[in-house]
């Protein structure tokens, strides 16, 4: 008889009101949100782990600061965890995700939600140096057109997909969510 997989936790990160005002400009994959839902709608159905992060910013006048209209998760329903952070990674957050995960022995991790090259990546990155067989759900991401050091804008598709190189085979793998689906059937 073959041993059951480990136990999966779906992390869906920042998907708050606040990453539509345009001030962050330019986005990619306007499907984020329909994706993210079949992901939480999938992992519910199955009574899998899921564990939401909210970014309190603590800077001045941030539109995902506590207490304003864009601080609020635009993800429905309540998770089995939700996390609090003014960081990137979902693991220096409230409370502690790493704590919760081991003490559920959860060792595998999808990751989804905003932004592709900042929490969600950083987030990645630090799971993958804890252990976890981590996965991020590419088209359940988004992020934004991002200036380069020189001056040059560097467009939100073309910052996703060197995220996704960056990171795939070392941190973790890169998935899309019908993938991710399907290997839940």
């Amino acid at each position: 008889m073959a041993a059951s997989p480990a136990p999966r936790a779906l992390v869906v990160i920042d998907v708050q009101a606040g990453f539509d005002d345009p001030s962050w400009g330019p986005a990619n994959n306007p499907q984020l949100e329909v994706n993210v839902a079949r992901l939480v709608e999938a992992w519910r159905a199955r009574s899998l782990p899921m564990v939401f992060v909210r970014h309190d910013s603590a800077e001045e006048g941030s539109v995902l600061a506590p207490g304003t209209a864009g601080n609020r998760l635009k993800v429905v329903g309540e998770p089995d965890l939700l996390v609090t952070k003014r960081v990137h990674s979902a693991f220096y957050g409230q409370p502690d995700l790493d704590r919760w995960l081991q003490e559920r022995g959860i060792s595998r991790l999808a990751i989804c939600g905003i932004a592709t090259d900042h929490c969600c990546e950083t987030t990645a990155r630090m799971a993958g140096d804890l252990g976890y067989d981590t996965e991020l759900v590419l088209d359940a991401t988004r992020t934004f057109d991002r200036r380069g050091p020189d001056g040059t804008t560097i467009p939100a598709d073309e910052v996703a997909r060197r995220t996704a190189a960056s990171l795939h085979d070392e941190f973790c793998q890169v998935v899309d969510t019908d993938q991710l689906l399907a290997e839940l059937e």
